[in-house]
């Protein structure tokens, strides 16, 4: 119990931490071995999509104050859900809690791409006309709220402690930066690491404009769901150097790029 209270009161502090850490290392990276030459200008997309994720961050913590790790200690506290109830190894609860996240997150972001209410609010995800470690974090404060409620759900019936929540948490932010990064990677290195977690190749084919390759490639963390539920596409078929990124007719930078376009985009036909 020492240790969930630790979490729920350095959270903010752990989750910002990171997530400035490796933002700035994968931005370094970038511009050190990129993987593509950009289609829009950095000094439009890097400001406006970051500004996006200050303007989330805000707001949920305004609507949401208590976050997932505050919704696992009250959950816990009160012996609500699965893990609640089972005597298991402390390690073994953290691991399978992370795994079992994981896995309905890869659904979330299925279901986002099926359901066409849905799909207008992730789009502002896609509309990006390149994909690097900005993208990774960009989405519509809508698709946030609901996530987070989705989230709330899970850790609730779960009962997952609260260190579980933050490493997941952590994870699925880290690796997503990750992931979306624009970095070039050996062949044979991504083959390997893709084993274990979703590349930067495995993941830039979701942002295909071709729908077959959209809608594939959806997990975040472990690559283990696309092969297991067979969403796994390998490679893009005009090869990463000359794939096209981004959303069929969504080409205008003055829509797709700037900050107050972008929270209005799943308003517009």
């Amino acid at each position: 119990m020492a240790l969930d209270q630790w979490v729920l009161e350095n959270e903010p502090v752990i989750r910002g931490s990171i997530f400035f850490g490796l933002l700035i290392l994968f931005l370094s990276l970038e511009l050190m071995i990129p993987k593509r030459r950009p289609k829009v200008a950095r000094a439009i997309r890097w400001p406006n999509n970051i500004a996006l994720v200050f303007f989330n961050t805000i707001l949920m913590r305004l609507l949401l104050p208590i976050a997932t790790v505050g919704v696992a200690y009250w959950a816990q506290s009160r012996h609500i859900g699965l893990f609640n109830w089972l005597e298991l190894p402390f390690w073994f609860e953290v691991v399978l809690a992370v795994v079992l996240l994981d896995c309905a997150i890869y659904w979330q972001h299925r279901i986002f791409h099926q359901v066409p209410i849905l799909w207008k609010l992730h789009r502002v995800h896609h509309v990006d006309q390149d994909i690097d470690v900005t993208t990774g974090a960009r989405f519509h404060p809508i698709e946030i709220f609901l996530s987070l409620c989705i989230k709330f759900l899970l850790v609730s019936l779960l009962g997952a402690a609260a260190a579980a929540v933050v490493i997941f948490e952590v994870l699925l932010n880290g690796v997503a930066m990750f992931n979306h990064a624009n970095i070039k990677f050996p062949k044979k290195l991504d083959t390997i690491i893709r084993l274990i977690v979703v590349t930067p190749d495995m993941h830039r084919v979701h942002h295909s404009r071709i729908v077959k390759e959209t809608n594939s490639n959806y997990g975040f963390n472990l690559p283990w769901w696309d092969r297991l539920f067979g969403s796994y596409h390998a490679q893009p078929v005009k090869g990463h150097d000359q794939m096209e990124i981004g959303v069929n007719r969504f080409d205008d930078v003055s829509i797709t790029q700037y900050l107050h376009k972008l929270l209005i985009l799943p308003f517009k036909k």
